[in-house]
């Protein structure tokens, strides 16, 4: 099965210490309101050809009635497909997204006539680390650059046209991908179709179109939410790829005032945590609170008893929302 790194990662929840949570406090996200998951949510829209991804993001902002939205990374207007809409005090955690791996489905076109073999061997060269020069028309600066192939399947071979799946590293030029199996294959070749299916834990499974999106929204303001609440997600979708930390209510407003995270004010965490790497610290209503970067990795955290766990550097939850918590 084809993966991107964070799916093949299997995490499992280690107990620092049992601690409970105040009924009275937060609210599991789930059962937030619809404004409340307008305020903090995210969309999954299946852009159409045409428009760019900031005028997508504008769509939504007018069809939800918002001043404020963001996409973690441009798709071409020619190219269909997964775009993630982040709303309104959400959009703290586009960045979060931006690094995440991406997936596409590709169609390619090449100039001569091929074998299958010889397909197969080209394409295969691809996997792994590559070295790509950002096309002309990018919004990078034009130099070389490494980026990680994770898998290349070819899905199906039609006369010169290949149809194909790629996970990649975020930034990995998928028009450049085809310029150059081309060049392999001693010829030349070129993208004739683009569809993202997956950016991070955005996918096909859980998009939908702005028709769809405008409709449900119509449906809300006659009363009923059902559709919307199908369509909006909980921001915590939006981090659902990164290594979690649960901590105690009565830590929760010092990392909202931006205190970092100290272990004595954790209860459980996920395994696999390494040094460095981005995790989200969430509540034990499973509601995130901050993002922050892990100073130690997750058996350090299990077996000390006082330091500093995760350097925190972006807080999302407002500070009060638990109160005088003892």
């Amino acid at each position: 099965m084809s993966l991107l790194p964070f799916e093949k990662i299997k995490r499992e929840i280690l107990i620092k210490k049992d601690a409970t949570t105040n009924p009275n406090q937060g609210c599991i996200p789930e059962e937030r309101s619809i404004p409340e998951l307008i305020n903090y949510g995210c969309v999954t829209i299946n852009k159409p050809q045409g428009p760019t991804s900031h005028q997508i993001s504008d769509y939504v902002q007018k069809i939800l009635e918002i001043k404020k939205a963001g996409h973690p990374g441009t798709l071409d207007p020619n190219v269909t497909g997964c775009l993630p809409v982040i709303l309104k005090d959400a959009t703290k955690l586009t960045h979060s997204l931006l690094k995440a791996g991406k997936e596409y489905i590709c169609l390619m076109y090449i100039h001569k006539k091929v074998s299958q073999a010889q397909i197969n061997k080209a394409m295969n060269m691809f996997i792994g680390k590559i070295t790509q020069l950002p096309p002309i028309k990018s919004a990078v600066k034009r130099q070389e650059r490494q980026r990680e192939i994770y898998y290349l399947e070819i899905l199906e071979i039609k006369g010169q046209n290949v149809l194909f799946k790629v996970g990649c590293e975020a930034g990995t030029y998928i028009r450049k991908l085809c310029h150059d199996i081309g060049l392999a294959l001693e010829t030349n070749a070129h993208m004739a179709q683009l569809i993202r299916t997956k950016a991070g834990p955005f996918n096909d499974k859980n998009w939908f179109s702005l028709y769809e999106l405008k409709d449900a929204y119509e449906f809300y303001k006659q009363g009923d939410e059902k559709q919307l609440r199908k369509i909006l997600l909980p921001m915590e979708f939006a981090v659902s790829h990164l290594p979690k930390i649960w901590i105690t209510d009565s830590t929760v407003n010092a990392i909202c005032h931006g205190h970092n995270l100290a272990i004595p004010g954790i209860s459980k965490l996920h395994s696999k945590i390494e040094e460095n790497d981005q995790v989200a610290v969430f509540s034990l209503k499973d509601e995130l609170i901050a993002l922050g970067k892990a100073m130690i990795n997750s058996k350090d955290i299990m077996k000390l008893e006082k330091g500093i766990a995760v350097n925190i550097h972006k807080v999302i939850m407002k500070p009060e929302t638990y109160q005088n918590v003892s």
